[in-house]
């Protein structure tokens, strides 16, 4: 059973109640003043406790995904839903070198199974779409990593055959697990019905963690001589879904979208690379790249290198480029998301946009994201085209 599991939470529960129950019944038969009592008693409370422990540990981790498997939280095994660069710091192919670049071969997904659309229209693929697990290799990047990828209803709709459906690139927080965007957010649920209300555009969506090179958090960068983040999301990605469905390679037809680590994320990528990603939303996300023990050192003691990931430096020191962009998230209640925001909001000059969505009170979780939803993805299908 996974650590996930609702089976594997059920039974450190009852074991935690059973453990209490225990307890209570037995510790009279432990009062006695002699040595065994007394170490009988110890070993009772310290069972109890960590019996109850175990119990809420693994409900936190079940309700914020910190760890989504035992290889996760063990550090073991070579499966799982990432897998790291063979080589990093690898050079783009021919770049740098004085020659001509080398013809990256086209790679397509690896299809790892089948995930449930939530929603009552049944499971046929021509109503409610299909959920495709995957692995996404990088070319360029030489990383890969899980994901999923929604496929709307149209998309195996006889009329629509032929049809190329544009997609958004949709990243968890850190350290996250991509299934969240499915069973905490519903992604694809919410999609659906924007789709059948005729607020949203049928499109692809391609459901990832924000970091290919875990357990790092490497807040999607280009880090010098290790994980090149940063080209694996705006090229490797982008390249390898094109090549996999009917999405155009166009860039006019992708946006990208995140919450949290993910919204940092998809701002930093679409001013940084517009030519990628002409359109973004952040979902709580922050202005400055995070630097702590996850990060390691992500700019190897170069400055402009950190100036560069503050989006906020970015606004005020160099020319704006021509995206749009939503920033969402609560009013009160999130920290200091609303005095960022403000701040963010007010830099932004043409050619580039900013729009806003906001709650009026929420925290940094699944219930402040997922009511910012339907109006962030109708936004920005309106910004999508697709052929």
């Amino acid at each position: 059973m996974g650590l996930t599991s609702h089976k594997v939470l059920a039974i450190a529960v009852v074991v935690a109640v059973l453990a209490m129950a225990a307890t209570v019944w037995g510790w009279p038969r432990l009062a006695k003043p002699t040595w065994p009592a007394v170490l009988g008693r110890i070993g009772v409370l310290l069972g109890t406790q960590l019996a109850v422990l175990s119990a809420l540990a693994l409900m936190a981790n079940n309700y914020f995904t910190f760890y989504s498997s035992w290889d996760d939280l063990l550090g073991t095994g070579d499966a799982g839903p990432v897998t790291v660069q063979a080589k990093p710091g690898a050079a783009a192919p021919g770049a740098g070198t004085g020659t001509a670049p080398v013809e990256v071969p086209v790679v397509t997904v690896e299809e790892l199974g089948r995930e449930q659309v939530q929603s009552s229209g049944g499971k046929d693929p021509k109503v409610v779409g299909e959920i495709h697990a995957v692995r996404i290799g990088g070319p360029y990047s030489g990383l890969s990593t899980d994901g999923y990828v929604y496929l709307p209803p149209q998309y195996f709709q006889p009329e629509h055959a032929q049809r190329k459906f544009p997609a958004v690139v949709v990243m968890t927080g850190f350290p996250g697990d991509a299934k969240n965007l499915i069973t905490r957010l519903n992604y694809p649920g919410v999609a659906l019905q924007l789709n059948q209300s005729g607020k949203m555009q049928p499109t692809v969506l391609v459901l990832m963690r924000p970091s290919p090179a875990m357990p790092a958090d490497t807040e999607c960068e280009d880090i010098p001589e290790g994980a090149r983040s940063e080209t694996y999301f705006t090229k490797d990605v982008p390249r390898v879904i094109a090549a996999s469905y009917r999405v155009p390679a166009d860039p006019k037809a992708w946006a990208v979208m995140g919450n949290s680590t993910g919204g940092y994320c998809a701002l930093k990528m679409a001013m940084r690379h517009p030519e990628a990603f002409p359109s973004a939303v952040s979902l709580s996300g922050y202005y400055k790249a995070a630097e702590d023990a996850t990060t390691g050192d992500l700019f190897k003691g170069s400055q402009q290198r950190r100036d560069e990931a503050d989006l906020l430096w970015r606004l005020n020191n160099l020319p704006q480029p021509a995206v749009s962009v939503m920033v969402a998230g609560a009013e009160k209640g999130d920290g200091d998301y609303k005095r960022d925001t403000d701040a963010f909001a007010a830099a932004v000059k043409a050619p580039m946009t900013v729009a806003t969505a906001n709650v009026p009170e929420g925290g940094h979780n699944f219930q402040t994201w997922g009511r910012l939803l339907p109006p962030t993805m109708e936004w920005l299908s309106g910004r999508l085209k697709a052929e």
